[in-house]
């Protein structure tokens, strides 16, 4: 008689959870953890990327095989065009320098996941620092424009500087609902101090609109961006024809404001065909 091997046990991984936060991409939350992305798809069951949302949990896997570098690398698509323009420097509260500035939309397919990259660089062009963001709205229409701010914590002295698109993706637009318009907005500031934005937004079209996102941004006399802020207003669902109301506050940096853009975005909330 010989007897059966004994099995020897396996240690399960314990699994990683990421919970998705604003300006969260597939893409980004692959590269933080070292895995690919065709593996938190296949854990989590995603078919679409472009549609996750805040506060969703994904599994993130451990196993040898999920890990970058194992298999055939994919490739990375080169970003589609988008105008950077407006660049200048200011300072927030703490001493850290900032990079603000405008993108804009010259083409004829809406855009989403759009993230700048600014470094910094001395005379001979050795790059001295890095960083990059995303952009304030979560999609461009073609011809719209939206702000950013690259934070640049420490930054050395330097001669020039570089910005250049480091992600941009065409915007899943079925998922989006545009139909949103802000009424009755009232504007207070003190100086270079805070600025007090408030008003209502309407659903003018047809469907209910879930989860949506109000952007400012603030302007100087030169046109140039002194701050931005985005906010979520309560409820999270509008149904069509509907209002709600909306405040955000702002500190610009310089100044003072001379004038602001609204953005209105939300995602699309079907009515359901009534069975009969």
């Amino acid at each position: 008689y010989t007897p059966a091997p004994t099995p020897t046990p396996t240690v399960t991984p314990t699994p990683v959870v990421h919970i998705i936060a604003s300006g969260d991409t597939l893409i980004g939350i692959a590269g933080r953890y070292g895995v690919s992305v065709e593996a938190i798809q296949e854990a989590n069951g995603i078919t679409d990327p472009r549609l996750l949302s805040i506060g969703q949990s994904l599994i993130i896997p451990t196993d040898a095989s999920a890990q970058l570098g194992s298999g055939t690398p994919t490739p990375v698509p080169t970003p589609l065009p988008v105008v950077i323009e407006g660049i200048h420097f200011g300072h927030d509260p703490s001493g850290d320098m900032w990079a603000l500035g405008m993108v804009r939309n010259p083409g004829q397919v809406a855009l989403e996941g759009i993230s700048i990259r600014l470094s910094l660089t001395d005379d001979a062009g050795v790059e001295l620092a890095a960083a990059s963001a995303f952009v304030l709205d979560d999609v461009l229409l073609p011809g719209a424009q939206s702000a950013f701010g690259v934070r640049l914590r420490q930054a050395p002295d330097f001669s020039n500087y570089v910005a250049e698109a480091l992600t941009v993706w065409p915007a899943h637009s079925a998922a989006y609902y545009f139909d949103l318009e802000p009424r009755n907005v009232q504007s207070r500031g003190e100086g270079y101090r805070t600025q007090w934005l408030q008003g209502e937004i309407v659903n003018t079209g047809p469907e209910a609109s879930a989860n949506i996102v109000v952007s400012a941004i603030l302007f100087d006399a030169l046109d140039r961006v002194i701050g931005f802020r985005r906010s979520e207003p309560w409820p999270s669902v509008l149904p069509p024809g509907n209002a709600m109301p909306f405040q955000l506050e702002i500190i610009p940096m310089g100044g003072p404001v001379d004038h602001y853009e609204l953005h209105v975005l939300g995602r699309r909330l079907s009515t359901p065909t009534p069975t009969s």
